[in-house]
């Protein structure tokens, strides 16, 4: 079955872990009294990189700024569908400054970039399934910043309601395998609201379900590009429900950005 599935080459918007560090706590991973190694984060997330381009995947970056630790983050800034950016306001006071310089880097790229007056978190809590905005909140993004991301993006909006604050934002607990006519997703039920867990079964009877451990593993913090899945090594068993699924696991060791709750995703926006 793996043949059959066709991957599809992506452009990818990153920051190097020039600054990164554990300053703050903002969620329940985070405590600035662990040390952070940046030489390993460095060497983490440069696997990161190559692994991306040697699946025939661009990547371009924004470079880092002093003072911005969680800069490395660079889902957060931003969500982007068909050429049009949907900026962030954060939650946190602390990474509040982040957005400026992504919505320079995107301004200076051609790009008009909406400013939300609502809180929300780019693609932490929205999510494009290839026809519509699935869209997270409870901790960070507001339903009000739906409301808004659905005016501004033309997209259906579909809110969920994260309820376990280690999954605090949607991009922890649910991530997409394939989009257009093959959508499918994977998520951690118990990371939503019951209604929302409904919603998420009657969209995706087919998705492939994970436990508190492929999520606490943040394997739900995962990239898929139609057919290679960029993972956490821990997520083992979640690696092989995948690969019985036909996809292709591609374990990358963030574990450094874990300090700070993040992942793999949380390091990647995708510029469609």
């Amino acid at each position: 079955m793996a043949e059959s599935r066709v991957p599809r080459a992506r452009r990818f918007l990153v920051c190097e872990p020039r600054h990164f560090a554990v300053q703050y706590a903002i969620n329940p991973w985070m405590h600035p009294d662990t040390p952070v190694d940046v030489d390993l984060a460095q060497e983490q997330w440069q696997e990161l990189i190559r692994a991306y381009r040697s699946h025939g995947h661009a990547v371009e970056a924004v470079e880092p700024v002093p003072g911005l630790p969680d800069m490395v983050f660079a889902a957060n800034a931003a969500f982007v569908v068909g050429g049009r950016v949907f900026g962030s306001l954060f939650h946190a006071p602390e990474r509040r400054p982040e957005s400026v310089h992504y919505d320079t880097w995107f301004k200076s790229a051609g790009y008009d970039v909406y400013r939300p007056e609502s809180v929300t978190e780019g693609e932490g809590d929205l999510v494009w399934t290839g026809r519509y905005v699935l869209a997270g909140t409870g901790f960070r993004t507001t339903r009000e910043a739906h409301r808004e991301a659905q005016e501004f993006l033309g997209h259906p909006v579909i809110g969920l309601t994260l309820v376990d604050p280690y999954f605090y934002h949607l991009d922890t607990a649910l991530f997409v395998l394939d989009g257009g006519h093959e959508e499918n997703i994977v998520y951690y039920p118990e990371a939503f609201s019951p209604g929302s867990r409904e919603v998420l079964k009657r969209l995706y009877p087919d998705a492939v379900l994970a436990t508190r451990d492929d999520a606490m593993a943040f394997g739900l913090n995962s990239v898929s590009d139609g057919r290679h899945v960029f993972i956490a090594p821990k997520a083992e068993a979640l690696a092989e429900r995948l690969a019985d699924h036909g996809y292709v696991p591609v374990p990358v060791d963030l574990s450094e950005f874990h300090k700070a709750g993040g992942g793999i995703k949380c390091c990647t926006q995708e510029i469609r």
